[in-house]
């Protein structure tokens, strides 16, 4: 068993310390089988959180509690409620944690899996299907391809130039990616259903892919959830991102 393997059940659990914890996030961005692993003991927590509220108690055994309750004498009402509330708070307080890293994981293999269909276009000869830097011609051509609309920024930066676009698959879900050029560095706008990716954070990330770094920029708006991926300065990335975000709000 290696360190990385002998850390997941602790890391899922939330007692790493927090050095330790920014290693594991780090090493989960480059290992998916720690991070199946991690997904896993996930899966096997909430199962077992699931079994335990499956018993009912019958009435039989109740009479019996309040029974037990009664034949002995009452005492401080505190002295009970305060190690109640306290358990209470722990188990939301580790409930919401485990949302949080469900949450960074499903956000980590989105990121990875649109990494990949970034470096397929990067390498494809013909990387878009529809060749226009026109969004009157661009935007036309996604209806009855894809099962929504939204809207193209204009461009008024002489630095980025609109290639075309495509429909990309996330999973099983049909989306559009835009490809822009920004001082001749290739950039995709990914954008899908929010309701088909899932419930994603809002994230400004980095992701190290062999040699290459990617940045990220990701965010929900009007149903629709946005991904700009690229090998170019955050800076730069934003202020494509900021064009899709003020083109949602027409």
């Amino acid at each position: 068993m290696d360190k990385w393997t002998a850390q997941i059940e602790a890391y899922v659990d939330g007692e790493l310390s927090s050095a330790e914890m920014k290693e594991m996030d780090a090493h989960l961005r480059t290992c998916s089988a720690c991070v199946a692993d991690v997904l896993q003991q996930v899966q096997f927590k909430r199962a077992l959180q699931s079994a335990g509220r499956r018993y009912t108690p019958s009435a039989d055994f109740r009479q019996k509690v309040r029974q037990s309750i009664a034949a002995r004498p009452r005492r401080s009402f505190a002295r009970y409620w305060l190690p109640a509330t306290a358990v209470v708070l722990v188990l939301f307080a580790g409930t919401v944690a485990l949302s949080i890293r469900e949450q960074r994981l499903a956000l980590q293999n989105t990121y990875s899996e649109l990494a990949d269909l970034h470096v397929t276009a990067l390498a494809s000869p013909n990387p878009v299907d529809v060749v226009s830097s026109d969004r009157h011609t661009v935007k036309p051509w996604f209806e009855g391809k894809i099962p929504f609309v939204f809207n193209l920024p204009e461009l008024q930066n002489p630095d980025i130039v609109l290639v075309g676009g495509r429909v990309a698959y996330l999973g099983q879900a049909p989306g559009a990616e835009l490809i822009y050029l920004i001082r001749k560095h290739q950039v995709s706008v990914f954008i899908f259903q929010e309701r088909a990716v899932g419930p994603l954070p809002e994230s400004d990330s980095t992701m190290q892919r062999q040699q290459e770094t990617f940045n990220f920029r990701s965010w929900s708006q009007n149903g629709l959830h946005y991904f700009v991926i690229g090998g170019v300065a955050g800076g730069d990335l934003s202020k494509i991102a900021d064009l899709f975000r003020n083109a949602g709000r027409l």
